[in-house]
């Protein structure tokens, strides 16, 4: 995401117009769970669901 944004930066840093760059959809997703802070609230993710994310925070 974040080389996206600098892309998009660069662009405008050159002189293009905000108004006139397209808008662009991601094409990969991450998933991401934070444990601890679940934990914290009470919240007990499915394990097939920790099972398919990307990166896990505990």
């Amino acid at each position: 995401m974040y080389q996206k944004v600098a892309q998009y930066c660069d662009r405008i840093f050159k002189g293009a117009k905000p108004a006139e760059l397209p808008v662009e959809q991601p094409v990969i997703f991450e998933l991401s769970l934070n444990l601890k802070t679940a934990t914290f609230f009470g919240i007990k993710f499915p394990d097939h669901l920790i099972a398919r994310a990307d990166k896990i925070i505990e």
